[in-house]
This record gives C-alpha cells, structure tokens and sequence, in this order.
C-alpha cells in the first residue's frame, strides 16, 4: 500500500478524540476500521456472505442458506484416535455476531468477513458434542469456498450432511 493511502487513513480516524456513550463509531479504531472498510482494504463484516465452506487444518464449517432467513451451520473436527467434534444446527446472524445453537450448545461467534471465530470458553453443554480431548472452543477458520452446493457436502463424524437443508 502506498504512504498516501496509509496517511490518508490513519488522518481519516483521526478526530476530536471524543466518544459516543456506547463506545463505539467515534473511537479512533472505529473511525480507522470505517475507512479501510470504504477504501476496500477490509471486507465490510455486516455486508459480506458467510454462506460457503471453511477451514483450518482439520477443523472444518459450512453454512448454508435455509428457506426464510435463517441459515445452517455445521462443524467437524477430525483429530483421529476417537479425538473430534461434530455438530449441526441454526444459525442467526447479527451483523458480526453469528447465534449459533448446537441443540443444547448456544454461544455467539464473531465473523470479521474474513473468518469464523469460536470463543474460547463455551457452555458445559457444548462438550457433549465431542470425543476425546476435542473441542470446539477457540475455533478458527477461514473461508475456503463461497459455493453453497460445495458446503451442502460437508459430511460429520458419523456420515451424516451436516449442512443439508
């Protein structure tokens, strides 16, 4: 990126210092994060599809549209040896903040347009989802596909389509 472009950014975030009650917009990391989002440096997360498939390692998600609005998310994690996760189910997103519900196991993830992002403390519920030393907190993965048919595919640890609709 050239020394204007990045000058022009970091001027733009720039402001009074001021701050709006719930902290955020007028911060200067909003303001930097708004205008690399307006100069296409970073993907507008509230705009961008997470419909498709994604990956890291052996940890795998698919999302995929369902009829209405809502859409179906589906994890694997294969680490062999009786060690993996496996889980289905709606999926609510709110801008950033994906509600995921596996059954019994409810958390937010946080999507950036770039990647999935699990917390790193999940409900009790949650580990009955996996096998061994398995575990789906901290889950991190970055798309590797926007095709909905290719994540239709993904089959879980027992062969079942995680994303089927």
């Amino acid at each position: 990126m050239t020394r204007t472009l990045w000058l022009a950014l970091l001027l733009t975030a720039c402001g009074d210092g001021s701050r709006d009650p719930s902290g955020e917009g007028k911060s200067p990391g909003a303001k930097l994060e708004a205008a690399a989002v307006t100069a296409g440096l970073v993907p507008d997360a509230a705009r961008a599809s997470i419909t498709g498939s994604w990956a890291r390692d052996t940890d795998r998600i698919c999302v995929v549209n369902t009829p209405g609005r809502s859409q179906r998310i589906g994890v694997l994690i294969e680490y062999g040896d009786g060690h993996g996760c496996s889980a289905s189910g709606p999926l609510d997103r709110r801008g950033s903040r994906l509600k995921v519900a596996f059954g019994n196991c409810r958390f937010d993830a946080i999507f950036d347009g770039e990647r999935i992002n699990f917390p790193a403390t999940l409900p009790a519920a949650c580990d009955a989802l996996c096998t061994g030393r398995a575990s789906l907190a901290a889950l991190e993965v970055d798309r590797l596909s926007d095709s909905a048919a290719e994540a239709a595919t993904l089959r879980g640890r027992k062969g079942n389509l995680l994303c089927a609709t």
